[in-house]
């Protein structure tokens, strides 16, 4: 006989108090019943259950039994769930939180294709430039740049970028251009104020020295593409991932800053809550992403 059948027979009958009820739970008659609890009993060798006309309860080893078994059928049922879950078609309200300027720069411009490919799906993203609780502000997905900070969620990389301090040609016509990390305290920063070190940048010397400029910014936002403006106005140096700078870099608006320092390059990953299998809306949204930016790069945004 199948184990699990004998288990779910036994566990059923511990749960009920009783073969009659235990067979009306269970959809099968009451001798089918006795008969799968006498063959695990006979299997191992051991009485798990005391009978008496009017009660049944479990041995000793009949109740340690009873809570081994009880789990491994909550497990094989939530086996079986998952997989239910996984084979179904994506559908629902997904909640997704994105940084303002990647979410506007690059997801709301490909939304549409993922809601063409699944219909069922309906997308509520908030722009928002600080690190939500995905669980208790009941998001499903996340859209995080650099080291992550809480190692109890899941992620998956999507792509990489890198980060350069960069400043229009107009500025350093007037200002001049740094020529090492020490200079930049004689220079007008624009500053993110949703950093976790502040008003810091923590860069790289050209020999892998570990620095940190800590200087007053003479403009201080919470959003890259603010920054990234006010740098190609000429209002001084950022430092920005090239999601935000490639097409200005590209077009002369901008010049890296200081061309010796090292990039640093950041990843950017899609991060969601934990648990033991992943929302079919989840995974399909997270697939889509990791499809779409395959190609790009810390080079080829």
């Amino acid at each position: 006989m199948d184990r699990l059948t004998e288990m779910e027979a036994f566990a059923t009958v511990v749960d009920q108090g009783g073969f009659t009820d235990a067979a009306r739970k269970l959809g099968i008659s009451k001798s089918a019943v006795s008969k799968h609890v006498s063959a695990l009993e006979s299997r191992l060798g051991a009485r798990l259950l005391n009978r008496t006309t009017r009660r049944v309860s479990p041995t000793e080893i009949g109740l340690a039994y009873y809570d081994r078994a009880r789990r491994v059928l909550n497990d094989a049922g939530e086996a079986d769930a998952m997989v239910t879950a996984m084979q179904d078609a994506p559908s629902g309200l997904l909640r997704v939180s994105v940084a303002t300027d990647f979410g506007v720069n690059h997801l709301s411009p490909v939304l549409g294709d993922f809601l063409l490919r699944y219909p069922e799906v309906t997308v509520n993203m908030v722009l928002n430039n600080r690190h939500v609780e995905l669980i208790s502000e009941g998001y499903d997905l996340s859209i995080r740049v650099g080291e992550l900070e809480d190692s109890s969620l899941r992620a998956r990389k999507l792509t990489e970028t890198n980060k350069r301090l960069v400043g229009a040609p107009s500025y350093f016509r007037q200002y001049g251009r740094p020529k090492r990390i020490d200079d930049l305290t004689e220079h007008k920063l624009l500053h993110y104020t949703n950093q976790s070190s502040g008003n810091v940048w923590k860069l790289t010397s050209p020999t892998g020295e570990k620095r940190q400029v800590r200087a007053s910014g003479w403009l201080t936002v919470n959003d890259g593409q603010s920054l990234l403006n006010a740098a190609v106005s000429g209002l001084g140096i950022a430092y920005l991932p090239s999601f935000l700078y490639a097409d200005k870099m590209a077009e002369g608006l901008i010049e890296e800053a200081i061309p010796e320092l090292p990039v640093e390059t950041q990843s950017i990953y899609a991060v969601y809550p934990p648990g033991r299998y992943t929302q079919p809306k989840v995974r399909a949204m997270i697939d889509f992403l990791v499809e779409h930016f395959k190609d790009k790069g810390p080079e080829t945004w």
